[in-house]
Protein backbone atom coordinates (compact mmCIF):
# COMPACT_ATOMS: atom_id res chain seq x y z
CA UNK A 1 0.00 0.00 0.00
CA UNK A 2 3.07 2.41 0.89
CA UNK A 3 4.37 1.80 -2.76
CA UNK A 4 0.99 2.51 -4.17
CA UNK A 5 0.66 5.64 -2.16
CA UNK A 6 4.13 7.15 -2.85
CA UNK A 7 3.34 6.58 -7.08
CA UNK A 8 -0.01 8.53 -6.04
CA UNK A 9 2.65 11.68 -4.37
CA UNK A 10 4.50 11.52 -7.43
CA UNK A 11 1.32 12.18 -9.83
CA UNK A 12 0.52 14.59 -7.53
CA UNK A 13 3.98 16.60 -7.50
CA UNK A 14 4.10 16.34 -11.38
CA UNK A 15 0.72 18.13 -11.84
CA UNK A 16 1.68 21.57 -11.39
CA UNK A 17 4.63 21.25 -13.59
CA UNK A 18 2.39 19.46 -16.04
CA UNK A 19 -0.72 22.28 -16.00
CA UNK A 20 2.17 25.08 -16.54
CA UNK A 21 4.06 23.22 -19.63
CA UNK A 22 0.69 22.19 -21.43
CA UNK A 23 1.39 22.89 -24.86
CA UNK A 24 4.80 24.36 -24.47
CA UNK A 25 7.78 23.17 -26.84
CA UNK A 26 10.86 21.44 -25.64
CA UNK A 27 12.98 20.45 -27.91
CA UNK A 28 15.22 17.21 -26.80
CA UNK A 29 19.09 16.78 -28.07
CA UNK A 30 19.11 12.75 -27.91
CA UNK A 31 22.54 11.36 -28.53
CA UNK A 32 25.59 9.59 -26.99
CA UNK A 33 25.91 6.94 -25.03
CA UNK A 34 22.29 6.50 -24.22
CA UNK A 35 21.53 6.01 -27.93
CA UNK A 36 23.77 2.64 -27.52
CA UNK A 37 21.96 1.18 -24.68
CA UNK A 38 18.53 -0.07 -25.52
CA UNK A 39 17.02 0.52 -21.85
CA UNK A 40 18.37 3.95 -21.95
CA UNK A 41 16.91 4.55 -25.37
CA UNK A 42 13.79 3.14 -24.61
CA UNK A 43 13.30 4.77 -21.76
CA UNK A 44 14.27 8.22 -23.13
CA UNK A 45 11.88 7.78 -26.20
CA UNK A 46 8.95 6.67 -23.73
CA UNK A 47 9.32 9.81 -21.47
CA UNK A 48 9.15 11.26 -24.58
CA UNK A 49 5.82 9.69 -25.74
CA UNK A 50 4.47 10.37 -21.91
CA UNK A 51 5.32 14.20 -22.23
CA UNK A 52 3.07 13.92 -25.63
CA UNK A 53 0.24 12.25 -23.76
CA UNK A 54 0.68 15.49 -21.30
CA UNK A 55 0.17 17.78 -23.30
CA UNK A 56 3.76 19.08 -24.04
CA UNK A 57 4.98 19.02 -27.43
CA UNK A 58 8.28 17.36 -27.98
CA UNK A 59 11.06 17.95 -30.82
CA UNK A 60 13.47 15.27 -31.16
CA UNK A 61 16.97 16.26 -32.78
CA UNK A 62 19.13 13.08 -32.62
CA UNK A 63 22.84 12.60 -33.17
CA UNK A 64 23.70 8.50 -34.48
CA UNK A 65 27.98 9.23 -34.66
CA UNK A 66 28.55 5.59 -33.63
CA UNK A 67 26.02 4.23 -35.96
CA UNK A 68 27.78 6.18 -38.59
CA UNK A 69 31.09 4.94 -37.58
CA UNK A 70 30.33 1.28 -37.74
CA UNK A 71 28.67 1.71 -41.00
CA UNK A 72 32.32 3.58 -42.19
CA UNK A 73 34.08 0.32 -40.97
CA UNK A 74 32.06 -1.97 -42.79
CA UNK A 75 32.75 0.33 -45.82
CA UNK A 76 36.52 0.11 -44.83
CA UNK A 77 36.23 3.95 -44.45
CA UNK A 78 38.64 4.94 -41.79
CA UNK A 79 37.13 7.76 -39.34
CA UNK A 80 39.32 11.49 -39.11
CA UNK A 81 38.31 13.73 -36.79
CA UNK A 82 40.20 17.05 -36.26
CA UNK A 83 39.66 18.98 -32.79
CA UNK A 84 36.59 16.44 -32.71
CA UNK A 85 34.55 17.09 -35.31
CA UNK A 86 34.40 14.56 -37.96
CA UNK A 87 35.68 15.27 -41.34
CA UNK A 88 33.43 14.50 -44.13
CA UNK A 89 33.85 14.28 -47.37
CA UNK A 90 31.15 13.71 -50.21
CA UNK A 91 31.45 9.98 -50.16
CA UNK A 92 31.20 10.47 -46.39
CA UNK A 93 28.12 12.75 -46.22
CA UNK A 94 25.99 10.52 -48.69
CA UNK A 95 27.06 7.68 -46.19
CA UNK A 96 25.60 9.91 -43.42
CA UNK A 97 22.90 10.85 -45.16
CA UNK A 98 22.01 7.52 -45.51
CA UNK A 99 22.46 6.33 -42.00
CA UNK A 100 21.28 9.21 -40.44
CA UNK A 101 17.58 9.88 -42.29
CA UNK A 102 17.38 5.91 -43.25
CA UNK A 103 18.20 3.88 -40.15
CA UNK A 104 18.74 6.04 -37.12
CA UNK A 105 15.36 8.13 -37.85
CA UNK A 106 13.61 5.41 -38.99
CA UNK A 107 14.08 3.13 -35.92
CA UNK A 108 13.36 6.40 -33.60
CA UNK A 109 10.03 6.68 -35.02
CA UNK A 110 8.91 3.09 -34.84
CA UNK A 111 9.98 3.21 -30.71
CA UNK A 112 8.19 5.95 -30.25
CA UNK A 113 5.03 4.52 -32.19
CA UNK A 114 5.53 1.17 -30.09
CA UNK A 115 5.57 3.36 -26.92
CA UNK A 116 1.67 4.19 -27.97
CA UNK A 117 2.98 7.97 -29.60
CA UNK A 118 2.34 9.24 -33.27
CA UNK A 119 5.41 10.37 -34.68
CA UNK A 120 7.05 11.59 -38.13
CA UNK A 121 10.71 11.54 -39.56
CA UNK A 122 11.88 14.72 -40.94
CA UNK A 123 14.73 14.95 -42.84
CA UNK A 124 17.16 17.79 -41.67
CA UNK A 125 18.06 18.76 -45.12
CA UNK A 126 14.40 19.69 -46.30
CA UNK A 127 13.96 22.05 -43.35
CA UNK A 128 17.39 23.30 -42.31
CA UNK A 129 19.67 25.68 -44.70
CA UNK A 130 23.23 25.63 -43.83
CA UNK A 131 26.78 26.72 -45.19
CA UNK A 132 29.49 25.54 -44.80
CA UNK A 133 31.36 25.42 -41.39
CA UNK A 134 34.77 26.06 -41.28
CA UNK A 135 36.26 26.06 -37.28
CA UNK A 136 39.21 28.04 -36.23
CA UNK A 137 42.14 25.60 -35.22
CA UNK A 138 42.49 26.58 -31.40
CA UNK A 139 46.32 26.26 -32.05
CA UNK A 140 47.28 28.26 -35.13
CA UNK A 141 44.11 30.22 -35.16
CA UNK A 142 43.41 29.74 -38.71
CA UNK A 143 40.05 28.07 -40.44
CA UNK A 144 39.75 24.13 -40.66
CA UNK A 145 38.58 22.64 -43.80
CA UNK A 146 36.50 19.56 -42.59
CA UNK A 147 34.60 19.23 -45.84
CA UNK A 148 30.85 18.42 -46.20
CA UNK A 149 30.24 20.13 -42.40
CA UNK A 150 27.82 22.79 -41.72
CA UNK A 151 26.25 25.48 -39.56
CA UNK A 152 22.36 26.02 -39.07
CA UNK A 153 21.68 29.77 -40.96
CA UNK A 154 18.08 29.18 -41.30
CA UNK A 155 15.23 27.12 -40.24
CA UNK A 156 11.83 26.23 -41.69
CA UNK A 157 9.70 25.56 -39.35
CA UNK A 158 6.41 25.29 -40.82
CA UNK A 159 6.69 21.34 -41.23
CA UNK A 160 7.42 20.97 -37.65
CA UNK A 161 4.80 22.63 -36.54
CA UNK A 162 2.31 20.87 -38.70
CA UNK A 163 3.63 17.88 -37.40
CA UNK A 164 2.74 19.45 -33.71
CA UNK A 165 -0.26 20.36 -34.62
CA UNK A 166 -1.32 17.36 -35.58
CA UNK A 167 -0.47 15.63 -32.43
CA UNK A 168 2.61 14.34 -33.76
CA UNK A 169 6.43 14.33 -32.44
CA UNK A 170 8.66 15.29 -34.86
CA UNK A 171 12.05 13.05 -34.95
CA UNK A 172 14.56 15.23 -36.88
CA UNK A 173 18.20 14.52 -38.20
CA UNK A 174 21.16 17.05 -37.78
CA UNK A 175 21.76 17.83 -41.57
CA UNK A 176 21.12 20.61 -43.79
CA UNK A 177 21.12 21.92 -47.14
CA UNK A 178 22.69 25.54 -48.77
CA UNK A 179 21.21 27.29 -51.63
CA UNK A 180 23.52 25.40 -54.30
CA UNK A 181 22.02 22.22 -53.14
CA UNK A 182 24.74 20.48 -51.17
CA UNK A 183 24.43 18.65 -48.13
CA UNK A 184 26.29 19.42 -45.06
CA UNK A 185 26.55 17.07 -41.84
CA UNK A 186 26.08 19.30 -38.70
CA UNK A 187 26.62 18.99 -35.06
CA UNK A 188 23.45 17.63 -33.26
CA UNK A 189 23.80 20.07 -30.61
CA UNK A 190 24.16 23.06 -32.84
CA UNK A 191 21.09 21.63 -34.91
CA UNK A 192 18.99 21.51 -31.54
CA UNK A 193 19.99 24.99 -30.69
CA UNK A 194 19.01 26.41 -33.89
CA UNK A 195 15.70 24.96 -34.12
CA UNK A 196 15.09 25.69 -30.49
CA UNK A 197 15.23 29.50 -31.25
CA UNK A 198 13.41 29.34 -34.42
CA UNK A 199 10.44 27.51 -32.67
CA UNK A 200 10.74 29.69 -29.84
CA UNK A 201 11.00 26.50 -27.41
CA UNK A 202 10.18 27.04 -24.12
CA UNK A 203 12.38 24.54 -22.43
CA UNK A 204 16.03 22.79 -24.86
CA UNK A 205 17.28 19.81 -23.48
CA UNK A 206 20.14 17.98 -23.66
CA UNK A 207 20.74 14.64 -22.96
CA UNK A 208 24.46 14.00 -22.46
CA UNK A 209 27.02 11.74 -20.81
CA UNK A 210 27.76 13.89 -17.37
CA UNK A 211 24.76 14.29 -14.81
CA UNK A 212 24.48 18.01 -15.25
CA UNK A 213 27.16 21.39 -14.67
CA UNK A 214 29.91 20.64 -12.06
CA UNK A 215 31.97 23.69 -9.95
CA UNK A 216 34.72 20.40 -9.48
CA UNK A 217 34.72 18.22 -12.89
CA UNK A 218 36.73 15.88 -11.05
CA UNK A 219 33.65 15.61 -8.01
CA UNK A 220 30.34 14.57 -10.36
CA UNK A 221 28.45 14.24 -7.02
CA UNK A 222 28.23 17.78 -6.78
CA UNK A 223 25.62 19.27 -9.46
CA UNK A 224 25.05 22.38 -10.00
CA UNK A 225 21.06 22.39 -9.84
CA UNK A 226 20.37 25.81 -11.43
CA UNK A 227 22.85 28.43 -12.49
CA UNK A 228 22.47 31.71 -14.52
CA UNK A 229 24.05 33.00 -17.92
CA UNK A 230 26.51 34.96 -16.13
CA UNK A 231 27.64 32.39 -13.78
CA UNK A 232 27.99 30.20 -17.08
CA UNK A 233 30.19 33.00 -18.59
CA UNK A 234 32.40 32.60 -15.22
CA UNK A 235 32.67 28.85 -15.98
CA UNK A 236 33.88 29.59 -18.79
CA UNK A 237 35.92 32.15 -18.56
CA UNK A 238 37.76 30.39 -15.36
CA UNK A 239 38.29 27.25 -17.18
CA UNK A 240 35.55 24.81 -15.48
CA UNK A 241 33.66 24.57 -18.39
CA UNK A 242 36.03 23.49 -21.48
CA UNK A 243 36.77 20.90 -23.94
CA UNK A 244 33.77 19.23 -25.39
CA UNK A 245 31.40 20.72 -23.07
CA UNK A 246 32.18 24.14 -24.64
CA UNK A 247 30.43 23.87 -27.31
CA UNK A 248 26.83 22.54 -26.49
CA UNK A 249 27.11 25.38 -23.53
CA UNK A 250 27.55 28.22 -25.92
CA UNK A 251 24.60 27.17 -28.03
CA UNK A 252 22.53 26.90 -24.82
CA UNK A 253 23.71 30.28 -24.43
CA UNK A 254 22.95 31.73 -27.73
CA UNK A 255 19.41 29.93 -27.66
CA UNK A 256 18.73 31.58 -24.01
CA UNK A 257 19.22 34.89 -25.94
CA UNK A 258 16.80 34.19 -28.26
CA UNK A 259 14.29 33.72 -25.90
CA UNK A 260 14.46 29.97 -25.37
CA UNK A 261 12.78 29.84 -21.62
CA UNK A 262 15.31 27.32 -19.66
CA UNK A 263 18.30 25.27 -21.06
CA UNK A 264 18.64 21.57 -18.99
CA UNK A 265 21.54 19.32 -19.09
CA UNK A 266 21.03 15.73 -18.33
CA UNK A 267 22.22 12.25 -17.77
CA UNK A 268 20.53 10.36 -20.47
CA UNK A 269 21.52 7.11 -19.04
CA UNK A 270 19.36 7.35 -15.96
CA UNK A 271 16.47 5.61 -15.86
CA UNK A 272 13.06 8.45 -16.78
CA UNK A 273 15.42 11.28 -16.67
CA UNK A 274 13.55 13.57 -18.65
CA UNK A 275 10.41 13.10 -16.27
CA UNK A 276 12.56 13.77 -13.20
CA UNK A 277 13.67 16.22 -14.47
CA UNK A 278 10.67 18.51 -16.10
CA UNK A 279 8.22 17.09 -13.54
CA UNK A 280 9.76 16.79 -10.41
CA UNK A 281 10.45 19.59 -7.90
CA UNK A 282 14.39 19.27 -7.51
CA UNK A 283 14.96 17.50 -11.12
CA UNK A 284 18.05 15.55 -11.90
CA UNK A 285 20.46 17.61 -13.97
CA UNK A 286 21.06 21.44 -14.78
CA UNK A 287 18.75 23.90 -15.78
CA UNK A 288 20.79 27.24 -17.05
CA UNK A 289 17.96 30.35 -16.35
CA UNK A 290 18.77 34.18 -18.08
Amino acid sequence: MKTIIEKAGVLIEAMPYIRSFRGAIVVIKFGGSAMEDKTCHDGILADAAFMECAGLKPVIVHGGGKAISRRMAKEGIQPVFINGLRVTDAAGVRLVEEVLNHEVNVELVETLIACGAQAAGIQGPSILRAEKFKPLDPRTRQPVDLGFVGKVVQVDTAPVQACLEAGLIPVITPLGRDSAGNVYNINADDAAGALAQALKARKLVFLSDVPGLMKNPKDPHVIMSTVSRREVEDLIRTGVIDGGMLPKIQGALDALAAGVGKIHIIDGRLPHSLLLEIFTDKGIGTEIVQ
